[in-house]
């Protein structure tokens, strides 16, 4: 026998994008053609679709895991890789996707119905697209990035008009039996139905569906017994019918408590309003449309009481109807009373102008830099963490084993202006800088990169700005050198100025010389 299951948890990831592909054509008499490194394929997405071929959610109860098939590498002559096949996942009509904090995602109702649980990455580009006219001949390529990943929760709502409630025993499983072909399992002890059994039932020209719930009992608002867990499969219901048993030999048990505590827990039950359309309104269990089912009056007792307890339930303003699933009596007139509650149901919605959501635009800001910075502090250090789709996006695709590709990283980032921010809030050279979140590149920031790797004149593959940068010394360290030269410049001149007064220093011969030729001269009359 096949088990029902209406709720699961289910782990999805999409198809990692391909990387792209670094190549040269290569023909005779032209040894160097230009790129023609193809483009990474796209992964595949993993998609929900609603399919009235599958009423259970059991398959993903025992594998719990999906993934997209990847995207295939790019390659050499322009070739492309081939893009990952979408993965579609069959659900029942009338599964909610939400998220494990409860968060609706989507509400699937009607077949082929479509959700993209996660969608794939993208592929990377090769060599040939991202030439230019100054970058003739790129020696690197784009990484493939990783697809969607999430753990999202899926619960089956049955797509029902008319919902029997009622106590364990009370014959809804016997009325779904004899009101349609549904031929769910039968028997005399209580809880013998474990799972919601849905049934069609013909009456005149109107089709219906009707669903059962396993028996409720007193708390199962609060989690007593199997009832409470299958109330959602209602929540889409037009109307309620409440079978109550009349042929109870249970002492302390009549209709009229029964109903009373049925009504009690569905009055504490709170609908998921987290799935209600555009205007937000969910009609509350109690609140819909009801019946009263008299049921097993072809017992002598259950006749007995049933024609006891019928003044008082119209007096209450019930619409009572006596029936026998075992004898069928009374079942087309109850038939034909639920078909005349959906078809009233059906012509409200048909009638309601469409609710439409209003479409919000949300245009880009001029002044939209399209990343932000954020200022933390790590061990009583500054850091500062690069947030936004496009600077995140561009380091996954960067290969940091090429240092072309990693010139080409920081072209990127100073022209979408990263680094005139890194300035604005304080950041100095050599201070920490993340782009990304937790799982972020880190950075030790130092502004000495100048832009236009397209223009310096470097084997391919290579950048001189990026080459030996673990020798290279930052401006912190070059400032430091400038001070102490300068200091030692200033030490020598003091030193050298005490030696002077001091009358350390000796003239030289060829000085003596040349003092004593001027001495004479002068004696001798000669101003020359």
């Amino acid at each position: 026998m096949a088990s029902f299951v209406d709720r699961v948890v289910l782990h999805v990831s999409g198809g990692t994008g391909g990387h792209g592909c670094v190549s040269v054509k290569r023909e005779k008499f032209k040894p160097l053609g230009g790129p023609d490194g193809g483009n990474g394929g796209n992964g595949g997405d993993v998609i929900l679709r609603v399919s009235s071929q599958t009423t259970t959610l059991l398959d993903y109860h025992h594998a719990p895991h999906r993934h997209a098939t990847n995207g295939g590498p790019g390659m050499g002559d322009w070739r492309d890789g081939k893009n990952g096949e979408t993965l579609v996942l069959p659900v029942p009509d009338g599964t909610v996707v939400k998220t494990k904090d409860g968060k609706v995602l989507a509400d699937l109702v009607g077949e082929g119905t479509e959700f993209v649980a996660a969608a794939g990455g993208i592929g990377g580009l090769g060599n040939a697209a991202l030439s230019s006219q100054k970058r003739r001949a790129p020696g690197f390529a784009l990484l493939g990035i990783e697809g969607e990943s999430s753990d999202i929760v899926l619960e089956l709502k049955s797509i029902a008009d008319i919902a029997l409630v009622g106590f364990p025993s009370a014959g809804k499983s016997s009325l779904i039996a004899a009101m349609s072909a549904a031929r769910p399992k039968i028997a005399d002890y209580p809880f013998t139905t474990l799972v919601p059994n849905l049934g069609v039932v013909q009456a005149g020209d109107v089709r219906f569906t009707i669903a059962d719930v396993p028996g409720l009992i007193e708390g199962a608002s609060e989690g007593r017994g199997l009832g409470h867990n299958f109330l959602r499969h209602v929540e889409r219901c037009a109307a309620l019918v409440h079978v109550l048993d009349c042929g109870t030999l249970e002492s302390d048990r009549d209709p009229l408590s029964d109903l009373a505590i049925i009504e009690a827990e569905l009055e504490k039950y709170a609908v998921d309003m987290s799935y209600a359309g555009v205007d937000g309104e969910v009609v509350p269990l109690n609140e819909r449309p009801k019946l009263v089912v008299l049921n097993k009056v072809d017992l002598p007792d259950g006749k007995d009481m049933a024609e006891f307890v019928r003044p008082d339930l119209e007096a209450r303003g019930y619409r009572v109807f006596e029936v026998s699933a075992t004898s069928r009596e009374g079942l087309r007139p109850l038939s034909f009373a639920m078909a005349e509650i959906v078809k009233a149901a059906r012509d409200a919605v048909k009638a309601a102008p469409p609710k439409v959501a209003p479409q919000v635009l949300r245009p880009r800001a001029v002044n939209e830099a399209g990343f932000r910075i954020r200022r933390e502090e790590k061990n009583l250090e500054p850091l500062f963490r690069v947030l936004g789709e496009k600077p995140v996006r561009w380091v996954k695709q960067t290969d940091f084993t090429n240092e072309e590709a990693i010139g080409y990283l920081a072209d990127r980032l100073a022209k979408l202006g990263v680094e005139t921010e890194l300035f604005k809030v304080g950041a100095k050279p050599g201070d920490t800088v993340v782009i990304g979140e937790d799982d972020g590149v880190v950075f030790d920031w130092e502004p000495t990169m100048m832009a236009g790797a397209e223009l310096l004149a470097t084997p391919r593959g290579t950048d001189i700005r990026i080459a030996d940068i673990g020798d290279r010394p930052t401006r912190a360290q070059k400032r430091e050198e400038q001070l102490e030269r300068r200091e030692a410049k200033a030490a020598a001149r003091a030193e050298l100025e005490a030696e002077r007064k001091a009358g350390i220093w000796t003239e030289s011969a060829s000085r003596r010389r040349a003092q004593t030729v001027k001495e004479s001269n002068l004696d001798n009359g000669d101003d020359d």
